[in-house]
């Protein structure tokens, strides 16, 4: 019985000196209840006592870490994800004006640019279809501004 006795003793001690080194070395912010001086004097002045109401009442929770959360597992992202239709309406406008100011800036095509220089069909040349600046000889140097050929008047 006494051997028992022993080694609950050095059981008691040892719980004791780790009581008081682990409220020793604990953050403040770690403290429940009243403050580290506080708690390190209660676990002194009741040995056994005061380390059980230690790690129970006066030892705070270490704050874990909060790991990082892909996109598609957190919930605030994925009820956002209702919003983005006004986005995608507002692409499919850009893309529209997009597609009109290309078409735009292509212009008609050569042929209906140029067009036939007769329109005469008996295929008499006498000048009368040809369209203004356009002459198969060379430039067309009697235009007066307006488009007319001959002189300015």
């Amino acid at each position: 019985m006494a051997r028992l006795l022993i080694v609950l003793g050095v059981a008691a001690v040892v719980f004791w000196v780790f009581s008081i080194v682990d409220c020793a070395v604990q953050s403040p912010a770690r403290h429940r209840g009243v403050s580290k001086g506080a708690w390190i004097a209660i676990v002194i002045l009741i040995p056994v006592l005061g380390g059980l109401l230690w790690f129970t009442i006066g030892r705070g929770r270490r704050q874990t870490a909060q790991r990082a959360v892909a996109p598609d597992d957190d919930p605030n992202f994925l009820g956002t994800i209702g919003g983005i239709s006004d986005q995608d309406e507002r692409i499919r406008l850009l893309e529209e004006e997009l597609a009109r100011l290309d078409s735009e800036a292509d212009g008609p095509a050569p042929d209906d640019r140029i067009g036939p220089l007769d329109d005469d069909p008996d295929g008499a040349d006498d000048g009368a279809g040809e369209r203004p600046g356009i002459d198969r000889d060379g430039p067309d140097t009697d235009d007066d501004g307006r488009g007319r050929r001959g002189t300015a008047g």
